[in-house]
């Protein structure tokens, strides 16, 4: 069955960074051109500031694109078996509905197997490097909902394969471009609260993103440190960068002259490792280089935003109370000491320069929970329950994916706590959590070994509950109250 792509030059002037827009054109290019040529096409197509390295910094310039101007899939279906009728219908169908994300989530939830099914045939069958860009771009675009990554996960269970070598494969392409969407896309699905990643899979991965770092003027190092900032958040990804001597490759990459954007990505994954390092190790000289690291990445920045930027990921990973262990056990060390009085004195500054909402995400975000004032402040969660819907409910799928992949039993149990205050304060957190599959993965948890985490996940069910009778003893309440006003007046309200 033929799959057939029109595909046609475009005639607009060259912008400054000609190779990688001449690809988006040819990929997104369309059989009715002119029909797309509107004053804002035209102006995404002149995109001068674009930098050919920065796939994942701009990509929503390639989601936008993208949904103006999808291919056409046509010709007869019927000439070739190079793709099946149904594979077609959904590629046809999902191509339709590129504009509306609702319409887009709702399509790929209930045929969820035919999504993964298409995608991954198209992936597996197409040849043509700009008609892989185009699927990868339409997969990093439906990934960028958490929820979607599913349907890869489900039918890769079904068909009893693994849902990283199909992404992993392709990261053999010659085609630059496609290799660090790929890269993306894995690096979106590791990371999305599901099975993690690991083993030989794993293995593979960090290794193909040490290479890239370690590659000579390689234009994509953006990307690259992306992929890494998503995920280093993570403990198991963390260690096993580690194993793989990650520390000593960011090092030698900073040391080489990289350009700031890279730097500060670069910097961002450093800071947890040298963090791991410095909470761990018992050596004098090890504890003695990171603190003099951590100094220098909050004394030399120029730009004071970077230098906060940098303190406040230093509070996420609790630097800042270890300091305090460190200013007690090498007291006799007087550069050591130095260092440690300075970062204890500067972290601290920004500290208090965080609400209580700040220093709840900062907190959060470093995946690293723990029993701080902000859990237990009734004022916090009745000012601040409903910020967890934000950005498409961003904290609260943060929350749950915790639940999901953390093995600490005191990050699980905070978590539970935290998503137990989000109901009980949020009058439609119960809907929320449950549209999110929250409320199973909690009771998940009630089965733990772990007594704190058993007793915080029924604390937190009991939560979930009691919303549900406040809400029918209101209602039950108002229908009693209805009912007497009909009895004492059966005739109904005088018109």
């Amino acid at each position: 069955m033929v799959w057939a792509i029109d595909l046609q030059e475009r005639k607009d002037e060259d912008p400054p960074h000609k190779p990688l827009v001449d690809t988006i054109n040819a990929a997104l290019a369309t059989k009715t051109l002119a029909s797309f040529l509107t004053p804002s096409f035209k102006q995404l197509s002149r995109i001068h500031d674009l930098d050919a390295g920065l796939i994942i910094n701009h990509q929503d310039h390639w989601r936008t694109v993208a949904t103006n101007a999808p291919l056409v899939w046509s010709g007869s279906c019927g000439r070739s078996q190079m793709i099946s009728q149904e594979d077609y219908n959904f590629i046809v169908a999902y191509d339709n509905v590129l504009n509306d994300s609702t319409k887009r989530n709702a399509l790929v939830r209930q045929q969820s197997q035919q999504c993964a099914k298409t995608f991954l045939n198209l992936l597996g069958h197409i040849a043509k490097d700009q008609t892989i860009q185009y699927l990868l771009v339409l997969i990093e675009d439906m990934l960028s909902d958490k929820e979607n990554g599913r349907v890869f996960r489900e039918y890769a269970q079904q068909k009893g394969e693994s849902v990283w070598a199909p992404f992993l494969t392709l990261l053999n392409r010659p085609d630059d471009i496609s290799v660090n969407l790929t890269a993306w896309i894995l690096a979106r699905l590791a990371c999305d609260g599901g099975r993690q990643m690991e083993g030989s899979d794993l293995q593979l991965y960090i290794t193909w993103l040490k290479d890239q770092l370690r590659k000579s003027e390689n234009q994509y190092l953006p990307t690259v440190a992306r992929c890494l900032q998503l995920m280093l958040r993570i403990d198991e990804y963390r260690f096993a960068f580690m194993r793989a001597d990650g520390v000593n490759t960011l090092q030698a990459v900073l040391s080489s002259g990289v350009n700031f954007q890279c730097q500060y990505q670069l910097v961002y994954n450093l800071v947890p490792l040298l963090a791991d390092i410095l909470i761990d190790t018992e050596k004098e000289k090890v504890v003695r280089m990171c603190v003099a690291t951590f100094r220098n990445l909050v004394d030399k920045p120029e730009s004071a935003s970077v230098s906060r930027e940098n303190a406040i990921q230093m509070v996420q990973c609790k630097v800042l109370r270890h300091l305090e262990l460190i200013a007690l056990r090498y007291n006799t060390d007087e550069d050591l000491r130095a260092d440690v009085d300075y970062l204890t004195e500067k972290l601290t500054l920004s500290v208090h320069d965080l609400n209580s909402l700040d220093e709840y995400t900062t907190e959060l975000k470093s995946g690293r929970l723990e029993w701080s004032l902000v859990h237990k402040s009734d004022k916090f969660w009745r000012e601040n329950a409903s910020r967890l819907n934000d950005n498409n409910y961003q904290l609260l799928k943060i929350l749950l994916h915790l639940l999901d992949t953390s093995k600490d039993p005191l990050v699980v149990s905070v978590a539970c706590h935290d998503i137990g205050e989000y109901v009980r304060h949020y009058p439609r957190g119960k809907r929320v959590l449950e549209s999110l599959d929250g409320k199973s993965r909690v009771m998940e948890k009630m089965l733990s070994d772990d007594p704190n985490v058993k007793l915080c996940a029924l604390l937190a069910v009991q939560k979930i509950m009691v919303h549900n009778w406040d809400y029918l003893s209101k209602k039950l309440a108002k229908d009693e109250a209805e009912a007497k006003d009909s009895l004492k007046n059966p005739l109904g309200p005088i018109q």
